[in-house]
């Protein structure tokens, strides 16, 4: 449509300057400048096909593919527990007298979280106290006699057993005034306090809990099928659906016991980060590395890949505007990538999209 246009355009424009004379030299004359103009018409059209470098065919997007060692994973899920987290009681039953510490609190071992009614017990000791100086001072004055060889032997052992008998039994009446105090095993934090003033406990029954949120770890049931692949120091991921927060961290330990029952064995990683708020028994879900290719590795996502009639696991890549076929070795997948052993190289460009539009062959235009 442009040539005959501009034929027609020049055309007039020689018509209307020509006379009706000399129609024949005019009609020459045109007919030379018709030819002049296609010549140069088609070197344009050449010299615009040679610079058009858009190739034709279906548009497909492609990635570069580079070498990069290749990660497999166990999911597993566990919760946060802790190395000292004690649910305290008391040893003697009796009645709750006197609480000392409020949830919340920070509390030393050894420190005395509660007392129960010990009246009896106190006058019971004073009772003791009270015989015991009398018979101590029998056996001091009859141990003097018995050094200056006065009085009987017998007189002498019998002062000294009723003496070491009364201080027995004072032990004892204090080791149950101090079985009467609840007190804490560990230095932490009190979680729960679940006694109440008049109330009556008995040993076993859980008064209060005491954490010590300094020594948080994860735990995990593990399979036993993994036995031979889970080892201390490898690398893992935890993350916590509640807090919408994850850590990696390396396994502490792995049981090497074996559940009888449930067929699986423990693992446990240290929560080393103290500045977040971790709980116990709160939910965790472990992702435990148990496979890192010797060497860097082609990793692509796995919905590109294909099955032939043979069964033969391929893939397209770009060979300049055309699509190849590649046949590749799969190796272990995981988490939508597949590590492949052989077919790939690094620099190879992946068909990601339009790949299962393509034959082998087949002319492609890259997304830009």
């Amino acid at each position: 449509m442009k040539k005959v246009i501009i034929l027609v355009s020049v055309l007039s424009i020689f018509t209307s300057c020509s006379g009706p004379k000399d129609k024949k030299a005019e009609l020459e004359t045109l007919k030379k400048k018709e030819a002049e103009l296609k010549a140069k018409i088609l070197v344009l059209e050449t010299e615009l096909a040679s610079n058009d470098s858009t190739p034709t065919g279906l548009v497909v997007s492609v990635f570069t593919l580079k070498a990069e060692q290749f990660k497999n994973y166990i999911d597993v899920q566990g919760k946060v527990d802790a190395d000292e987290n004690v649910a305290v009681s008391t040893e003697m039953p009796g009645t709750i007298t006197k609480i000392n510490v409020k949830v919340g609190d920070e509390v030393n071992a050894g420190q005395v979280l509660a007392e129960t009614d010990v009246r009896v017990l106190n006058e019971s000791i004073s009772d003791l106290q009270t015989n015991y100086e009398l018979v101590n001072q029998i056996y001091t004055k009859q141990k003097n006699l018995w050094d200056q060889k006065i009085g009987t032997e017998v007189q002498y052992l019998q002062s000294k057993t009723n003496k070491e008998s009364l201080e027995k039994k004072l032990i004892t009446m204090q080791e149950q005034v101090r079985m009467s105090k609840i007190i804490s095993p560990i230095s932490g934090t009190i979680d729960a306090v679940d006694i109440k003033l008049g109330q009556a406990v008995a040993p076993g029954l859980p008064a209060i809990r005491v954490i010590n949120f300094s020594n948080l770890k994860v735990k995990a049931d593990v399979a036993e099928s993994y036995a031979s692949k889970i080892k201390k120091g490898n690398e893992v991921i935890v993350h916590f659906p509640d807090m919408q927060d994850s850590i990696i961290g390396k396994v502490s330990f792995v049981s090497r016991a074996i559940n009888a029952s449930s067929r699986t064995f423990n693992v446990e990683v240290i929560l080393l980060d103290k500045s977040k708020e971790y709980h116990p028994n709160m939910v965790a879900r472990l992702s435990i590395n148990d496979y890192l290719s010797a060497q860097p590795v082609i990793i692509i996502p796995v919905n590109v890949i294909q099955k032939d009639e043979n069964n033969a696991s391929f893939v397209f890549i770009a060979q300049g505007n055309n699509a190849k076929k590649q046949i590749v070795t799969l190796g272990k997948q995981y988490n939508g990538k597949a590590e492949i052993t052989s077919g790939l190289k690094a620099g190879d460009l992946l068909l990601d999209s339009g790949y299962d539009l393509v034959n082998d062959g087949d002319a492609i235009a890259y997304k830009k």
